[in-house]
């Protein structure tokens, strides 16, 4: 059983604040800056550049990929970390249309982060083959597949509503259409049971800076599975993805496996800061995590739609159907936000007209969830949101 109360006291949170942003950049492990801090010393500064092989500061992007792989159904050998998301979305597809290459369709839906759609549009104009991105509601996207589609690219959990896609379903049709698929799980990882290899996934991506607490910035990873690795061509040919970097050829020669898949020199210190939120994860379990995750959103739920009946829901109301965030419609959203973090509750706005709440069981509890609907319902009811101070719009919201 999962110890949250234990795992809360092991985050940096400071004194009078609830977050319920968590979902979009989690808080600081208490253990992380003594954790770079002895790295940075003890391995970068008396090790100097012998720490790539000492401190195997070379093998931490496997070695890190294996234990984000733990998180989400992925077999040893078929996580690797590094690059942005973005630089992992833009990888992903590139391979996909490859082991497609009769087919001209990359299918999407238009709840999508738009980064994953701006890479595809990006990718398919520089290919110049004819390709198109295709958007459909996402609610109709099984619907939508096709023969002529070449590759189904998803954000599991959408990240303005936290509406969940089925990932074993849409897969297994998408595979009976020939279709190569692909999972952004930046809003899966860490808030829910992630089955990759169960599914038969193909690819998949994401972040570890929201749930899993890497830190601004945190290295994103890409998932391949094992049929594949083998088979496709890195469009990112990278010299950490030769299979022999420090032979300094002049031509590309991909690596073994996964190993393939990496592009430039690892984020070190950035994964170092990774490994002590890890450490954390290390101690709970996916199955636990989830099941509190849906008691805190369903409790929320119930807290606010009691206190704000103005508020309309914009998340699916079954947990079953949802990742680990909640979202109210309001016409003030954004100025009703900067209230919030003015009175010490931190969620965030999302275009045009939501309030987004993230709820993370290994620091979030009862007694979070209901203090701030307590807040929010003076926030709205009181109309605190009604100042000028919280119209004028931050450059991030």
């Amino acid at each position: 059983m999962s110890d949250f109360q234990k795992t809360k006291s092991m985050f940096h949170l400071p004194d009078g604040m609830i977050y319920l942003d968590g979902n979009s950049l989690g808080p600081l492990p208490k253990a992380l800056p003594d954790r770079v801090g002895s790295m940075l010393t003890k391995e970068w500064g008396d090790m100097l550049i012998t720490g790539w092989n000492k401190a195997d500061w070379m093998g931490q992007p496997s070695r890190i990929g294996d234990r984000i792989g733990k998180l989400i159904g992925a077999p040893a050998g078929s996580v690797v970390m590094g690059d942005t998301l973005s630089i992992k979305v833009y990888q992903a597809v590139a391979s996909a249309l490859e082991l497609n290459p009769n087919r001209k369709v990359v299918l999407s839906d238009n709840g999508n982060f738009p980064t994953d759609l701006y890479m595809v549009e990006g990718l398919l104009k520089s290919l110049d083959k004819g390709q198109e991105l295709r958007l459909a509601n996402p609610a109709d996207v099984e619907a939508t597949l096709s023969e002529d589609i070449a590759v189904l690219m998803l954000t599991e959990v959408d990240y303005r509503t936290g509406c969940k896609h089925d990932m074993k379903a849409l897969t297994q049709k998408a595979h009976a259409l020939g279709i190569v698929v692909i999972w952004d799980l930046a809003h899966s990882a860490g808030a829910l049971e992630v089955d990759l290899a169960g599914c038969n996934a193909d690819f998949a991506v994401g972040c570890t800076y929201k749930y899993l607490n890497g830190g601004p910035g945190a290295p994103a990873f890409i998932y391949v599975a094992p049929k594949h690795q083998d088979n496709i061509r890195p469009a990112l040919s990278g010299w950490m993805g030769h299979e022999s970097p420090f032979a300094f050829d002049l031509n590309y020669k991909s690596g073994a496996g996964i190993e393939r898949m990496r592009v430039g020199t690892p984020p070190v210190i950035a994964l170092t800061a990774l490994e002590a939120s890890l450490d954390i994860w290390d101690m709970v379990n996916m199955a636990d995590v989830r099941a509190k995750s849906i008691e805190l959103c369903d409790l929320f739920i119930a807290e606010v739609e009691k206190r704000c009946p103005t508020l309309t829901l914009a998340s699916p109301r079954d947990g079953v159907n949802r990742g680990s965030q909640i979202s109210f419609k309001f016409d003030h959203a954004y100025a009703a936000m900067q209230a919030l973090i003015d009175n010490g509750v931190i969620g965030d706005f999302r275009a045009p007209d939501s309030m987004r709440f993230g709820f993370t069981p290994l620091y979030i509890d009862e007694a979070d969830v209901i203090g701030a609907a307590v807040i929010l319902e003076r926030v709205i009811n009181d109309k605190l949101w009604d100042n000028p101070t919280y119209q004028t719009r931050s450059r991030v919201t």
